[in-house]
């Protein structure tokens, strides 16, 4: 049990969110965000607001609910042994999808710094190799792991905390303002069009209430740290990206691989560009490695709740599931293959869409419960009517997102989903005869 002395207070808590969230999210957004034009801070702005709703949310279903599995387990308050399985697997597939773009991201800003062009099969071979080196790195354990990424992620906290600070000294207004909307989109469009991108950015806040009881007074602190770190990593996405719109001019940003690599050269020199640039392949080295064990960890609790097959399950000595890490990473090698498209930022725009619709499903499915599971854990009344109010802002926010995520990501999106119903068609058999039991 965790003493109170050793348990973490409302600050630590609110760094930790913050830090959790960060990442390797934010490292392309300001070329995607360039090809929208500065405009595009309306859709941080609404990302925010959808972003905090939703993180209130889970902080309120992460105190109440009395069911394992996170998400799965608060779904499982309206939804059932389905809506749980649903979850799991939708949360599942995101994350698989979202670590192919996290390798792209990787592979843009190596090949910036080595001044390499690459073909768009070329990208797709170092992706994969990244995604391997990351998987074979990962077999010494969660010990191993845990230690790199800790370190790593100070390769994107310097640089995006660092210009937001000091990068006003280089900032240019008129160029800010030019680059407002430079294709005339309409404003409703282009606010959707990026939506995906910032929400992509927070990726993550369901995570930032998972440890409630090596906390601190937690009824009182978690929502403050969730609601504190959000809003606090929404504010530093929202200056760092605004203030590179006007540093570096809308169209270079917009072709760019390495966003903030350029920035700091422009505000410098190449040199400090370069030295950017070995930091953020190194953090998001790190982030896809501790993305790739959290991934077989969600597969392996899956696989003992009886969702997943059982070799998911299977661990070494070093306690890493060795054999479903080398699955998840040769179903990623195929879908690097399958989303080979004419450049860079085109393949991982593709994989950021797919990924955010997957993981939209299990935050409306948990919104959804949110009512049953504070009846049925007696939450005060009042308390109940702000908490379901708030996941109902969450819920639309998380439908807009789906339909600005556009047409291909929500069909391919959906498949994947429909067939996670086929799946369940196999495993629910275990259920039925525990109920019926």
């Amino acid at each position: 049990m965790t003493t109170k002395s050793n348990k973490i207070g409302v600050v630590q808590l609110t760094i930790l969110t913050m830090v959790n969230m960060m990442g390797s999210g934010i490292i392309m957004l300001p070329t995607k965000l360039a090809e929208i034009g500065t405009i595009s801070i309306l859709s941080w702005l609404v990302t925010a607001v959808g972003s905090t709703a939703l993180a209130y949310a889970f902080a309120q279903c992460g105190m109440f609910s009395k069911k394992s599995g996170g998400m799965g387990g608060y779904a499982e308050y309206s939804f059932g042994k389905a809506g749980n399985f649903m979850a799991n697997y939708t949360y599942g597939v995101s994350l698989v999808i979202a670590n192919v773009a996290i390798a792209i991201s990787a592979v843009g800003y190596g090949s910036e710094l080595l001044e390499a062009s690459l073909s768009p099969v070329a990208i797709a071979g170092w992706t994969i190799f990244t995604l391997w080196l990351a998987t074979v790195l990962n077999f010494g354990g969660a010990r191993i792991t845990g230690n790199i990424s800790s370190f790593t992620i100070w390769g994107v906290i310097i640089p995006v905390v660092g210009i937001s600070i000091i990068g006003w000294k280089w900032f240019d207004g008129e160029m800010y303002v030019n680059a407002w909307n430079p294709h005339s989109v309409p404003t409703f469009e282009a606010i959707g069009v990026s939506i995906s991108m910032t929400l992509w950015a927070f990726l993550g806040l369901e995570s930032a209430c998972a440890n409630t009881d090596a906390v601190e007074n937690p009824e009182r602190n978690v929502p403050i740290a969730v609601l504190g770190g959000t809003l606090g990593a929404a504010a530093i996405y929202i200056v760092s990206t605004n203030v590179i719109a006007g540093i570096v001019p809308n169209m270079e940003l917009a072709n760019s691989t390495a966003p903030f690599g350029l920035a700091f050269a422009h505000m410098f020199n190449e040199s400090t560009g370069k030295i950017v640039m070995v930091l953020m392949v190194m953090s998001c080295f790190g982030s896809l490695l501790g993305w790739q064990f959290t991934i077989a960890q969600v597969f392996k609790s899956s696989a003992e709740e009886g969702y997943f097959p059982a070799f998911f399950k299977k661990v070494t000595n070093k306690e890493a599931p060795i054999i479903g890490m080398v699955t998840i990473t040769v179903i990623q090698s195929l879908l690097s293959l399958m989303t080979i498209s004419p450049s860079l930022n085109k393949q991982f725009n593709v994989l950021v869409d797919l990924a955010v619709v997957t993981n939209v499903i299990p935050y409306l499915l948990s919104m959804a419960a949110l009512i049953v599971l504070q009846k049925m854990e007696n939450v005060p009344k009042n308390k109940a009517k702000i908490t379901s109010f708030v996941a109902f802002i969450g819920s639309i926010y998380s439908l807009y997102a789906l339909y600005a995520a556009g047409e291909e990501a929500m069909l391919y999106g959906s498949i994947a989903t429909f067939l996670g119903w086929t799946l369940y068609g196999f495993v629910s058999y275990k259920f039925d005869m525990k109920t019926n039991n």
